[in-house]
């Protein structure tokens, strides 16, 4: 965090509200050396005020401790490709390292147990590989990630996975889950 960044943003904001560092201080029940501390760069505005700090301020949080700037969210596209062709080459490690490999054997009995299930017989099956594959899209959608529905659309032939795909995204860019 760029401490002086922040002190000026704290300053402009606070003479842009028409207050002395002593006004501002008093409403928060601070010494005007603390706010001078801020505005200096000397120091941050502790957690325990922070939010009457930004509602004086007419600010969010994440904008002061940004000194001004809006932090946007990217949202980094999850291609369904890239998701296949990672349960691609799991399954070729087995081929590569051999099924008998203690790195391999590790590897899926880690998986099994931390999803409580048996991953090689699921990617034996068509249905229940698509399956995986909407559950990693969907772990990426609830960690900021987006999909291409229409991609989602065109390569899933399991229709409730699609909606609940569409439902997940939905609810993450904030939309109505009727989209």
């Amino acid at each position: 965090m760029d401490t002086l960044k922040i002190g000026q943003y704290i300053q402009s904001l606070r003479k842009a509200a028409g207050l002395t560092q002593k006004e501002l201080a008093e409403k928060l029940n601070l010494s005007f050396q603390a706010v001078s501390k801020w505005e200096n760069g000397d120091s941050l505005p502790d957690t325990g005020v922070l939010l009457d700090l930004c509602d004086i301020l007419n600010t969010t949080a994440d904008k002061l401790l940004n000194g001004g700037s809006i932090v946007a969210k990217e949202r980094r596209l999850m291609r369904l490709e890239d998701v296949v062709t990672g349960f691609q080459y799991l399954e070729d490690i087995g081929k590569l390292f051999g099924e008998d490999c203690s790195f391999y054997t590790g590897m899926i009995e880690g998986i099994n147990e931390k999803m409580n299930m048996d991953i090689l017989s699921y990617l034996k099956d068509p249905m229940t590989r698509e399956v995986m594959y909407a559950e990693v899209l969907i772990q990426g959608i609830l960690s900021g990630r987006t999909v291409d529905l229409e991609e989602i659309d065109a390569a899933f032939r399991n229709r409730h996975m699609v909606e609940t795909i569409r439902r997940y995204l939905a609810k993450a860019n904030g939309s109505p889950a009727s989209v």
